[in-house]
C-alpha cells in the first residue's frame, strides 16, 4: 500500500459524515508506518477503544470505514477466525460493526464482521506479527494468494457497507 497522508484518509470515508471525519483520532506516526507490508490500514481510536477505522484502495479509489465493536462479552475468549485475513486464535478477533453508508445508515442500518482485533492482518498474513498457538492452518497458497483473498474478502465487506 502507499502510504497514505491525513486529508486522504479523513476524505476516504464513506460511512460517516464530513464532520466525523473531522474529528476522527488519526495516528500521528503515519510516515513510520510498515506501508510497504500494509494491504489496508487500519487503527483503534486510543481515546475511544470501541472505535475503529480501515481505509484500503479498491477498484483504484481509496475507501475508509468507520467501525464499532459491542461491549465486552465473553465471546472475546472464545477461539475465532478473523473473515478478512483468516487467522484463528482465543481473542485477538472482534465483531466489528460498521454503520451502512448513507440513507441506509441515517436510518440506523448496519452490517458486521469479524475482523482480528489490531486490525494487523496484513502483518500476521506476511508473519511479521504472531498471533499465538494455531493461529494460522497449514495452506498451500503463496503469500500473494493469501493476499488477493484477504483483499477479495475486504472489498466484499466494504460492498455490504456501501450498498
Amino acid at each position: 500500500m502507499k502510504q497514505l497522508t491525513e486529508r486522504e484518509i479523513r476524505t476516504a470515508f464513506v460511512n460517516c459524515t464530513k464532520g466525523e471525519a473531522k474529528r476522527m483520532h488519526v495516528p500521528h506516526d503515519l510516515a513510520d508506518r510498515p506501508w510497504d507490508k500494509l494491504d489496508y490500514f487500519g487503527w483503534r481510536d486510543p481515546q475511544a477503544m470501541d472505535r475503529a477505522y480501515l481505509v484500503a484502495e479498491l477498484d483504484g479509489r481509496l475507501v475508509g470505514v468507520q467501525l464499532r465493536t459491542p461491549g465486552a462479552g465473553s465471546w472475546q475468549n472464545r477461539p475465532s477466525m478473523c473473515h478478512v485475513c483468516m487467522t484463528g486464535r482465543t481473542g485477538g478477533v472482534s465483531l466489528m460493526v460498521a454503520p451502512k453508508a448513507g440513507k441506509a445508515g441515517q436510518q440506523g442500518n448496519s452490517t458486521g464482521i469479524y475482523l482480528c482485533s489490531d486490525l494487523a492482518c496484513s502483518l500476521y498474513l506476511r508473519g511479521l506479527k504472531d498471533a499465538g498457538v494455531g493461529s494460522r492452518l497449514h495452506e498451500s497458497l503463496t503469500l500473494e494468494e493469501k493476499v488477493q483473498r484477504t483483499m477479495a474478502n475486504l472489498a466484499a465487506f466494504v460492498a455490504t457497507v456501501t450498498s
